[in-house]
């Protein structure tokens, strides 16, 4: 056996040796020799040939959330390059671990004009936590070790790695062809909190009158549940979310609020975010969606705050407390300072102030949801959801018109990442590719999708990759005719003077049946739930195309227009 591999063999056998065992990506001329490695080599990965490389960063995107392992996507030099960005962004935002591979043209070339040359390292270094564009074949057994190293430690986030043409066929020495197995996850090498930090979280939680914790994404990226559960059940805490913080309990726990801000959240739960006298954020950045553009927490209410990233902390509100370190860790130590103070439960009444707002809010949502209208309210289609769906379902949504809906008022069984959003750019047509990524992840899962008609247009030709891996996905989408998140804005915004927001009316189940998913056209309720039964019962592709209320005459939580 030689001791040498080409550059493209050393890419492969670099991956194979972190654990990888999807990767998501499209062709290209400056791809072919990686390709052939792809091809010849045993491995034990499997590629997924998309059909746009945006789609490739966001199966990479969901496969991630989903596993906690790292997601993997590549593309081609040039356009290839510059599509992959926007997964790329959302993932290192939302602090989630994804690989972009770019080939590039050959560094011999370099300053010559060749066809799809663009600086790839200048224009990734602003958009993810660590990248680089290779120059030597011998450099990328280390490049790819620094990469898994940026992407899975501190907080998750994406990485870069430009892979040129030439330096594919140039020799590697394959003694340096090794890994660390602990960042075949993450967050990998979790760091503790400052001793002293965690008793004084405590005695301000335990000093306070009406506490409230506020969790972000970073409470299921750390896996916090159990400890979490364990100190809201203790201390009988009320517990909110944000948006990305969904699943840090399961919204059915007696202590679970469920979303407060402006996008999600209620009246009902937004009555705790005021009320709270000490706010405790945790693996939360504070952010305007969940804070309602900072309106609460008041001005004077004491902030304890968790998070994995120093630099959250104090960034938006004055901070009595910072407590920085993995979360799960963190929880996990302040549960022992509890255990040493002998400290029960019973102590701040949450259960049953939660329980209160929970009826308050859910007899308002039960009007709508039982409404017959047509178009369909998407109230109704959420209530026939949470009818239907098995526990483990894992939903996808894009950021439109029935994420709000979603956050509101499906209450998920379970605690973990089994409710996916795009929440940090929030581009459109991330639901249906990312959910081929979530169904990659958790193949023995039930895979549901939602998005607007705006949506379904951005990404529609993925439906094609979809019937290929044969994926058990059930795609809903909620057809309005029009951008309908910009339409209400410019109702609530702009005195409803709506310019160019309307489209023409698309049927969705026709251009999907074409693709081969079985599909159905839903405009009643009746139609809708027999519909969704048989989606669900259905061993493959599957859409629904509801009909739905226009966002601007539907009753949306969301809280600008419901002023």
């Amino acid at each position: 056996m030689s001791n040498i591999f080409n550059g493209a063999d050393a890419m492969v056998r670099m991956l194979e040796a972190h654990g990888v065992k999807h990767i998501f990506g499209l062709c290209g001329d400056t791809t072919l020799p990686l390709y052939d490695s792809l091809l010849k080599l045993d491995h034990g990965i499997t590629h997924i040939l998309t059909r746009d490389e945006r789609s490739a960063a966001y199966m990479a995107d969901g496969y991630a959330r989903v596993t906690g392992r790292p997601g993997v996507c590549e593309g081609p030099s040039g356009g290839g390059s510059t599509y992959i960005l926007p997964g790329l962004i959302e993932a290192s935002e939302s602090s989630y671990a994804v690989l972009g591979i770019t080939s590039d043209i050959s560094v011999a070339s370099y300053g010559k004009y060749p066809l799809t040359e663009v600086d790839q390292e200048a224009m990734m270094r602003p958009l993810t936590k660590w990248n680089t564009v290779i120059k030597q074949a011998t450099h990328i057994p280390r490049m790819v070790r620094a990469a898994f190293r940026a992407m899975t430690t501190g907080r998750p986030g994406a990485a870069h790695l430009g892979l040129p043409y030439d330096i594919q066929y140039d020799a590697v020495d394959t003694a340096d062809i090794w890994a660390d197995e602990n960042l075949t996850s993450f967050p990998a090498y979790r760091a503790g909190p400052e001793p002293g930090t965690a008793e004084a979280a405590v005695d301000a939680i335990l000093s306070a009158k009406s506490p409230l914790i506020v969790c972000g994404g970073g409470v299921v990226i750390s896996g916090a549940m159990a400890e979490l559960d364990r100190l809201s059940r203790r201390l009988d805490i009320p517990v909110a979310t944000s948006i990305s913080g969904q699943g840090s309990l399961a919204e059915t726990h007696p202590n679970a609020v469920g979303v407060v801000g402006s996008n999600g959240g209620t009246d009902q739960t937004w009555e705790m975010m005021e009320a709270a006298d000490l706010v405790i954020f945790m693996g939360c950045r504070a952010g305007s969606t969940t804070t309602a553009r900072w309106e609460a927490p008041k001005p004077g209410a004491r902030i304890v705050h968790f998070d994995s990233d120093p630099m959250v902390i104090g960034a938006n509100y004055p901070t009595e407390v910072g407590v920085v370190g993995d979360l799960r860790l963190s929880l996990a130590e302040v549960n022992d300072v509890l255990d040493q103070r002998d400290q029960g439960a019973d102590t701040f009444g949450g259960a049953a102030a939660v329980a209160d707002l929970k009826n308050r809010k859910f007899e308002a949502f039960a009007k709508l949801a039982e409404s017959d209208e047509a178009p369909l309210r998407p109230e109704r289609v959420i209530a026939t959801l949470q009818k239907l769906l098995p526990e483990d379902a894992v939903i996808v949504s894009d950021p439109g018109t029935s994420c709000p809906y979603l956050s509101a008022y499906y209450q998920l069984p379970k605690p973990g990442r089994h409710f996916i959003t795009n929440r940090a750019h929030g581009a459109l047509g991330y639901s249906l590719s990312a959910s081929l990524g979530a169904w990659y992840g958790r193949p023995n899962s039930k895979v549901v999708a939602l998005m607007g008609d705006g949506s379904f247009g951005f990404t529609c030709g993925e439906l094609e990759t979809v019937c290929r891996s044969r994926a058990n996905i059930t795609f809903i989408v909620l057809s309005n005719s029009n951008f309908g998140w910009i339409k209400a804005s410019q109702k609530a915004d702009k005195g409803a003077r709506y310019y160019n927001v309307d489209f023409s009316r698309t049927d969705h189940a026709k251009i999907a049946s074409a693709y081969g998913v079985k599909s159905w056209r839903a405009e009643t309720p009746e139609a809708l739930e027999k519909a969704l039964a048989e989606a669900i019962g259905h061993d493959g592709p599957t859409l629904i195309d509801v009909m739905t209320q226009p966002l601007e005459e539907a009753a949306a939580p969301v809280r600008r227009w419901m002023g």
